[in-house]
């Protein structure tokens, strides 16, 4: 039965699904694995943040593990997208760079944000796992469901939000800059927050992806495949959050 599900994040979308062979019910995807392995990356960006967090507080520079760190995990992510089968070797490396990508900026957030909030990352780390939880149960109980009008409007937002974040970059090489995506404004927060309530989407777009491809019988690795994605859209949430966060504090 033809499919109909959209998603923003590329590394769960339609096709991804449709284009894995149904395998006997021993050999599938499973939801409970898929977590299970989410789980297992998260604790490894756990460990590789702490890493790079204890550099930054020991004084040692960070601008090659932020590098490092982002370029490693974004050409893993791009082959991981393009070779599924691929994922349960790369999808831990991923996981790994990514956390000290994370690491180094949660350090630089935290010394900017020290004086009018000293628990800065830890309440951006809640907020993140709060918001991911609640979404989790708004789809889990149907509160929200996942609509062909819900797909399109969160796949537009989120592309919009894509092209938009492309063209403040490529201004800024011309030394153009658009206030509110920085600046700690009541627009600049409107914004953060509309980002913020768009990621959190993606994240229902994404359990809904992982609900079909167990229901698909899709082949095991896809459960790192499916773990990987999730990821990716928890990393972005997360760091919309610290922007958020930055706009709201420095204001005080």
């Amino acid at each position: 039965m033809a499919l109909w599900y959209k998603t923003s994040n590329p590394a769960l979308k339609e096709e991804t699904f449709q284009s894995a062979i149904p395998v006997a019910a021993e050999e599938a995807m499973t939801v409970r694995g898929t977590m299970n392995k989410f789980l297992f990356m998260l604790a490894l960006m756990l460990a590789s943040a702490i890493f790079t967090w204890n550099l930054a507080y020991k004084g040692a520079p960070l601008g090659g593990w932020v590098a490092g760190g982002a370029i490693g995990g974004f050409i893993i992510a791009l082959v991981i997208i393009f070779k599924q089968a691929w994922a349960p070797y790369l999808a831990p490396a991923y996981g790994l760079l990514e956390g000290l990508f994370l690491g180094a900026i949660s350090a630089m957030f935290n010394a900017a944000m020290a004086s009018v909030a000293p628990y800065f990352i830890m309440q951006a780390v809640l907020l993140t796992f709060g918001v991911a939880l609640a979404m989790y149960l708004l789809y889990a109980t149907g509160v929200i469901k996942v609509t062909n009008q819900f797909r399109t409007i969160v796949f537009a937002a989120t592309g919009g939000i894509a092209l938009f974040y492309l063209a403040a970059i490529v201004l800024h090489w011309f030394h153009i800059d658009i206030p509110f995506i920085h600046e700690s404004t009541p627009a600049g927060i409107i914004f953060s927050l509309v980002v913020v309530g768009i990621a959190a989407l993606n994240l229902v777009m994404d359990f809904d992806m992982i609900f079909t491809g167990a229901r698909m019988g899709a082949p095991r690795y896809m459960e790192w495949y499916g773990a990987f994605g999730l990821m990716v859209t928890i990393i972005w949430l997360y760091l919309e959050i610290l922007r958020l966060l930055a706009k709201v504090y420095s204001r005080r």
